[in-house]
């Protein structure tokens, strides 16, 4: 089969690869229809993790299930379903309290949590590729309803940036008719602003710099805060009348530069600190490692930030930091796109084939303007 496969740092081609097969009884294959390009694939693509050469990308999963294993019960031929970033069993301590992003059996002993297609997240195959390995298929599959092929694009966001986004809001401890302010306004920061306008948020703010994101956060009723332009803090201060966001999400991650194009994996979330309110709460869900070879200093190359803990000790704050449960939200904002309630598809810039996605790399890496999200479609002609 076909599959995105990783060379080094820029570097990616669709390569022939020995075919996804059933290897356990509860196991489900799924033929990729949709995957996404990831803000989060971009750290390995970028040789800043110890991502595997020759190892395949894609962790946002949407496909036709064409066989299930002899153990498989739900789960049936010709469904379409969505597969959660998270791999997960279903039946571990963490699993049954609802901890699927810390799985203790899909990883090597001692690590809790995994991934397909991702750094140190086990050695799961990613699905940017013809087809996909699904272990754990009856826990792991959601089912999708009957308009799953005519809205792919709005779909295939449930396996990770859509959930990811609203549980960005919930730690943040986000309610009805409170502000919000959100630093990143790449597709999981375009995810948290839709999913606090949905939870009825007051004001929802998004800090960014590229006017294509900024654009876009405006259509759906967010107020775009460009960094570029001066102080985000500033101009969130003034915009709560001095007094700060009730509640504020990190989009962003431990590659976050500020303006002028330097690094600092603590910038924003010191910014964040200093705009959201006293007592205010704060959801972390950008990317943060506990090593990092490729940083810009010794401390970041260990996995270490120069966080202001004193000001967020001393204004009384809460952080919720770490991946998301995509089980948690996954069902409930299914049946949002299905009532046409909410449609995350209006980020996609570029439906694309498989074999487009060494262009795409570039382009999206290059946060060329217009090129907010990247669809590939396995089986679609180029």
């Amino acid at each position: 089969m076909k599959a995105v496969v990783y060379h080094g740092p820029r570097q990616v081609s669709v390569d022939e690869v020995p075919d996804a097969r059933i290897e356990r009884p509860t196991d489900v294959l799924v033929r990729i229809t949709a995957t996404n390009i990831c803000g989060s694939d971009l750290h390995m693509y970028e040789g800043r993790t110890d991502f595997e050469q020759g190892r395949i990308f894609g962790h946002e999963n949407l496909g036709e299930v064409v066989e299930v294993g002899d153990a498989v019960d739900k789960v049936q031929v010709g469904d379409m379903v969505s597969a959660p970033f998270n791999v997960s069993c279903g039946h571990c301590e963490n699993c049954e309290h609802g901890l699927t992003n810390y799985c203790l059996r899909a990883n090597e002993p001692g690590i809790a949590g995994a991934a397909y297609g991702f750094a140190d997240m086990g050695p799961w195959p990613g699905g940017q590729a013809e087809y996909l390995r699904v272990p754990w298929g009856d826990f792991q599959c959601l089912r999708l309803p009957e308009d799953a092929r005519d809205k792919q694009d709005d779909y295939v966001m449930l396996s990770d940036i859509f959930p990811t986004g609203w549980h960005a809001t919930e730690m943040s401890g986000l309610k009805p008719g409170e502000s919000i302010v959100i630093y990143g306004g790449g597709p999981v920061g375009q995810m948290a602003a839709l999913s606090a306008i949905t939870k009825g948020a007051a004001l929802v703010m998004v800090v960014d710099r590229h006017p294509d994101r900024l654009r876009l956060v405006e259509q759906i009723g967010a107020v775009p805060v460009d960094d570029s332009k001066g102080s985000p803090v500033d101009q969130v201060m003034e915009l709560t009348t001095g007094r700060g966001a009730d509640r504020g999400c990190e989009c962003v991650g431990y590659q976050a530069h500020d303006p002028q194009g330097h690094e600092d994996n603590a910038d924003t979330l010191n910014k964040l600190v200093a705009s959201v309110r006293f007592t205010g709460g704060i959801g972390t869900v950008g990317v943060f490692v506990p090593q990092d070879p490729g940083g810009p200093d010794e401390l970041s190359q260990r996995g270490k930030a120069r966080f202001d803990f004193g000001n967020f000790w001393f204004r009384g704050q809460q952080m919720g930091t770490g991946q998301c449960p995509v089980k948690r939200y996954n069902r409930h904002l299914r049946n949002l796109i299905a009532a046409d309630k909410v449609t995350p598809s209006w980020i996609v810039s570029h439906d694309l084939s498989l074999d487009q996605a060494a262009e795409a790399y570039k382009h999206f890496d290059a946060r060329e303007d217009g090129w907010t999200k990247v669809v590939l479609h396995p089986g679609q002609s180029s």
